[in-house]
């Protein structure tokens, strides 16, 4: 499959990567416990499947993330494009705090590559909006990293329109990351309106909608670990979701695909500015997703598959009532 995958460009830099990538978080326990000798070799297995966008963050296992890629991506360092993310800190006793100091940019970018063992970091991005400094200073300060060669791209995660116009005035944005899935796709896409017309691609993270897309929950009691605190998954609005996800089940079986395809292949169908990021921490999982590469959807297919999950028919917000303040922002 290595020569199969399709790349699409991340922004008008050149930069370019396989339309799936892998989103490591779950393998820092996020989603329950992970192995690091496994994830090592879940992560060499998608480089040598053809997977070339492996995205972390400094806040993933609070630094562990970037270890383990870092150690996973010895010797194939030239076939993969390596993102990580800062921004989010510890606030022990509270949710996480939101640092975008310009001094505080150089800190963690310093403390990244340290982590992954590497010298350059290929996209790099603030993880959240920090409300009480402006974009135009933290975005100054990523610049001064790629000037440095630290950095070759830029990008943003959860930023509104006007956010991510701001940022891209005082350097070239590759790419805007934010939630994009058949059930959550408001903010996605108001934010790609504004991203199509100013050449930065989309990064589309939870495109399976946290695992509720792949069909593997089927009832309340599947739920466990960090989904029982989203609101999607609580009982409230357990058995509305669900029913939307048998809709794409069902649609699925007809195109003799896995729900998780259809899912990721949706996503994909939206425009060739967007790619996904798929996380998990089962190789046959990652083979399955990438599967999705092989789903064609015509027009009306989309269309479909679009209008059997409303937007904005998805109960419960994306994160508890406290993530909720930090995205979009």
């Amino acid at each position: 499959m290595a020569d199969k995958i399709p790349h699409r460009p991340l922004g008008r830099g050149g930069l370019a990567v396989s339309a799936i990538g892998l989103g490591c978080m779950s393998l820092s326990g996020v989603y329950g416990a992970a192995d690091d000798a496994a994830s090592e070799e879940l992560i060499r297995h998608a480089i040598d499947l053809g997977v070339d966008h492996l995205d972390s963050s400094d806040m993933y296992g609070w630094g562990h993330n970037e270890e383990v890629v870092g150690r996973a991506i010895k010797g194939r360092r030239d076939r993969v494009v390596l993102a990580t993310k800062f921004g989010q800190v510890q606030n022990p006793g509270g949710r996480n705090g939101v640092n975008g100091r310009p001094e505080y940019v150089i800190e963690a970018c310093e403390a990244s590559l340290k982590r992954l063992g590497e010298d350059v970091i290929d996209l790099y991005y603030q993880h959240r909006v920090d409300p009480n400094v402006p974009i135009e200073d933290t975005v100054g300060a990523m610049a001064k990293l790629v000037q440095q060669g630290k950095v070759k791209y830029l990008g943003l995660s959860e930023a509104k329109p006007e956010t991510v116009r701001r940022a891209n005035k005082v350097h070239p944005i590759a790419c805007v990351q934010t939630e994009y899935s058949l059930l959550y796709r408001a903010e996605a896409e108001e934010t790609r309106e504004t991203t199509r017309g100013l050449g930065i691609s989309f990064v589309a993270y939870a495109p399976l909608g946290r695992g509720f897309l792949t069909g593997a929950i089927q009832t309340f009691a599947d739920v466990d670990g960090r989904r029982a605190a989203h609101p999607r998954f609580q009982k409230e609005n357990f058995d509305q979701n669900r029913a939307l996800v048998a809709k794409i089940e069902a649609i699925a079986t007809k195109k003799r695909c896995t729900p998780s395809q259809l899912a990721l292949a949706w996503v994909l169908a939206q425009g060739d500015d967007v790619v996904a990021i798929a996380g998990t921490r089962y190789k046959n999982r990652l083979e399955e997703n990438l599967g999705a590469l092989r789903v064609t959807l015509s027009a009306a297919e989309v269309a479909e598959i679009s209008d059997a999950v409303p937007r904005g028919a998805a109960a419960g917000t994306r994160y508890p009532a406290g993530g909720m303040s930090g995205v979009y922002v």
